[in-house]
């Protein structure tokens, strides 16, 4: 094992830390790390949704069993993402652009952190066609990129005033398991497929993401934490975007 794949195995299990916290699977964190240490693009995608999966899920759970999750406000965003994940993950993009893409919306998460909206104990009926036109845009970006959309759903939750915090927090985990899966199945529709390499990222990624996931459905204060890692996605962001 190279100095350098040890010092990623190291900052992977924060980088889901700190995304499980706030209910995220953390795909954009991991594309972030995985551009820094100059990984192929060709596996960039189907990796990081891999690692989604799993600790979207143990996210889920947590908040779950924490009392913080509406059926009724997921599945309408879930009605419009899924499919259109499905047929975002069919399209392969050039890499050159793909980075361009990745750079915008790692920046789209540095101002989600930094500037998350704050929200009072009230809360304003959701409008499910609107939900499900959202949900579809978000699906689509989720699966031609390789994120689950978390990033930019817990924002608009927020921005609308249709969850509060803990409540979106608990949405946008599912919400990204579904997309996760559905871009998955997506890529694998055409041939694309994982290497057994991933098996220990898993491992490694969902420490993180069970030890985040638990402290942070109990109110755990984040906010400095988020600010470190905006950081990261800062520097990630820049390189794709000026490389």
């Amino acid at each position: 094992m190279t100095d350098s794949t040890l010092f990623f195995l190291l900052l992977l299990p924060f980088v889901s830390f700190l995304y499980a916290s706030v209910g995220h699977g953390g795909a954009s964190g991991y594309l972030a790390l995985m551009a820094l240490f100059s990984f192929s693009t060709a596996t960039m995608k189907q990796t990081a949704l891999v690692l989604n999966l799993f600790v979207a899920g143990i996210a889920f759970y947590h908040y779950y069993r924490a009392g913080h999750f509406t059926f009724s406000l997921f599945i309408w965003f879930a009605l419009g993402s899924i499919p259109a994940a499905f047929v975002g993950g069919l399209f392969s993009v050039d890499p050159s652009v793909y980075k361009k893409i990745l750079g915008v919306l790692l920046l789209f998460a540095v101002f989600r952190m930094l500037f998350t909206p704050s929200v009072g104990t009230s809360t304003k009926a959701l409008t499910p066609l609107l939900a499900v036109l959202v949900g579809g845009l978000i699906g689509f970006l989720s699966g031609l990129i390789g994120i689950g959309g978390g990033i930019i759903l817990t924002p608009v939750l927020l921005l609308f005033h249709w969850a509060k915090i803990k409540e979106a927090a608990a949405v946008s985990a599912l919400f990204i398991w579904v997309n996760s899966g559905a871009a998955l199945l997506g890529q694998w529709s055409t041939g694309i497929s994982l290497s057994l390499t991933v098996l220990p990222l898993i491992g490694v990624a969902l420490i993180g993401g069970f030890l985040g996931s638990y402290y942070g459905a109990r109110k755990w204060n984040k906010t400095r934490l988020q600010q470190f890692l905006a950081v990261v996605l800062i520097g990630a962001s820049f390189k794709l975007l000026l490389l």
